[in-house]
């Protein structure tokens, strides 16, 4: 047994446009939508009557690939916001070629910044955002030749 890639990962959102229009404008693109629904799906999840939109993005050079999904039933459990050091699944970081573009993008779609752009040694200028409905993104901008 080998894992042949890491295929995608998955965030689960309310307002579906929104966080679509937010990884855009970082720079992804929109590989497809579609609405999932049937016994395969109430199988595969352990849940009855499983009705969810989602949508495909991907990045520039078609490696990566983020699934958002929105839950229209069973209705999602109340969360709490996401602290940037939260046990379990935290973020994503993304590379970036231009971080101070990549924000002032990602704040157009309202995002924020957690705190501040910072440079890690000579290696990247980093940072992390709150984009829509808390999902945590890090940015890297590599500084010298990758």
């Amino acid at each position: 047994m080998a894992i042949i890639r890491l295929d995608h990962t998955t965030a689960a959102v309310e307002d579906l446009d929104a966080a679509i229009g937010f990884f855009a404008a970082l720079g992804m693109s929109l590989e497809g939508r579609a609405e999932i629904h049937g016994a395969w799906v109430d199988r595969v999840t352990g849940l009855d009557g499983t009705r969810t939109e989602i949508a495909m993005m991907v990045t520039p050079d078609g490696h990566g690939r983020l699934e958002l999904t929105r839950w229209d039933s069973p209705a999602p459990p109340a969360r709490d916001p996401a602290a940037v050091n939260a046990l379990g699944w935290g973020n994503i970081m993304l590379t970036v070629d231009d971080i101070d573009a990549a924000v002032a993008a990602a704040e157009a779609h309202g995002a924020t910044l957690v705190r501040d752009v910072v440079r890690y040694e000579d290696a990247y200028r980093l940072c992390y955002l709150r984009g829509p409905e808390g999902l945590v993104v890090a940015l890297a901008e590599p500084l010298g030749p990758e």
